[in-house]
C-alpha cells in the first residue's frame, strides 16, 4: 500500500522550526502497529494519520510511539497545514473555517492569512499537585514552582507548574525514576501517564508572555519542541488562577532546542468557568512524499 505524507514543522515560519509532524494522507487501512512503528521511524514526538469522519468535515487521529493522544496541538496544526497545502481546503479570501474530529472529539478550526486556530474544549481542573514533589521530579526545590501545580484537561491532561524564573527552568532535569515512582504511587500505567508543564510568565523574546518546556521519558524524545495542547491546558491555569491579566497572549516553546515555536492563545470566558482556549500559529512544508507498506 501507498500513502501520500507531509514532514510539516508546526508553530512556525521557518523550515526546521516549532515541532515537525508527518501528517499520512487516507490512513484508515493503516493499523494500529503501524501507525506507531512510522512514529518510531521518525523519531518524532508524534505523527497524525487522516481518515475518514461521519461527524466533522475531516478526520484525523494522532500517535506517539507507544499509543494514541486523543487531543495534540501540534499534530492538528500539521494537518491543517497539509489540508491546506495540498489544496483540500478551500480559502475564500485568504480564510476558511471547518471542522476537524480527533480522537478527543470535534475542533473548530479557523484560517485567517495563514494562522491555523484551533478551539480546544472547556478546560476540566483536576488534580492539585504538592509543589515539593513536582520540584524534586526535576532537581529544583518547593521554593522554584509558584502557586500549586493542577492537571488541567483541554483534551489531553497535563500537569501545570509555574516556576519563578528562567534560570530554575534552565535548571530542571527530568529523574525518570522519580517520575516512574510518582506514576506508580497513583497507579497511572503508560496509557494514563503525564509529564508536568513547565512554564515561566515571560517570553524567551520580545514577542512572548510565556516560555515553556516539556521533558519527556523514553520512547519519546527527551524534550519536545512545542506542544500546542499542553499550551491550551497552561493558558487556562493560568487565567484560571489570576497568574495573568489578559485572556490573550503569545506562548513560546522550543528555543533553547534551536526550533523556536510561538503560538497565538485567547482563553475563552470568565476566570471562574472559561468555556475554552483558542491555539492558534503557522505552518510550513518541509517535505512530501509517499509512504510505502
Amino acid at each position: 500500500m501507498k500513502f501520500a505524507f507531509d514532514w510539516v514543522d508546526a508553530f512556525t515560519t521557518r523550515p526546521f522550526g516549532g515541532n515537525a509532524c508527518v501528517v499520512v494522507h487516507g490512513a484508515d487501512q493503516l493499523c494500529l502497529e503501524q501507525r506507531l512503528a512510522l512514529v518510531k521511524e521518525t523519531s518524532l514526538s508524534e505523527c497524525a494519520y487522516l481518515v475518514g469522519s461521519d461527524v466533522a468535515d475531516f478526520g484525523a487521529r494522532y500517535y506517539v510511539a507507544h499509543q494514541e493522544i486523543l487531543m495534540a496541538g501540534h499534530p492538528t496544526i500539521a494537518t491543517v497545514a497539509s489540508l491546506l497545502d495540498r489544496g483540500l481546503v478551500s480559502l475564500v479570501g485568504g480564510r476558511a473555517d471547518f471542522t476537524l474530529e480527533v480522537g478527543a472529539g470535534v475542533l473548530p478550526i479557523s484560517v485567517a492569512d495563514g494562522v491555523i486556530t484551533m478551539t480546544q474544549a472547556a478546560p476540566v481542573f483536576g488534580e492539585m499537585h504538592d509543589p515539593a514533589e513536582i520540584a524534586q521530579l526535576y532537581g529544583l526545590a518547593a521554593k522554584d514552582i509558584v502557586g500549586v501545580p493542577q492537571t488541567v484537561s483541554t483534551g489531553t491532561p497535563f500537569c501545570i507548574a509555574v516556576l519563578r524564573d528562567k534560570a530554575a527552568l534552565r535548571r530542571a532535569a527530568l529523574d525518570l525514576d522519580r517520575l516512574a515512582g510518582y506514576h506508580a504511587a497513583r497507579g497511572l500505567g503508560a496509557d494514563k501517564a503525564m509529564e508536568p508543564f513547565l512554564v515561566v510568565r515571560e517570553g524567551e523574546t520580545q514577542a512572548g508572555d510565556t516560555f515553556s518546556r516539556l521533558l519527556l521519558p523514553p520512547p519519546m524524545p527527551a524534550e519536545d519542541p512545542f506542544t500546542g495542547s499542553a499550551t491550551g491546558c497552561m493558558a487556562a491555569y493560568l487565567w484560571h488562577h489570576g497568574l495573568i491579566e489578559n485572556a490573550a497572549f503569545v506562548a513560546e516553546q522550543g528555543h533553547w532546542m534551536g526550533r523556536a515555536g510561538s503560538a497565538q492563545v485567547e482563553v475563552l470566558g470568565p476566570r471562574g468557568s472559561p468555556t475554552g482556549v483558542k491555539v492558534g500559529g503557522r505552518g510550513v512544508v518541509l517535505m512530501r512524499g509517499e509512504l510505502a507498506l
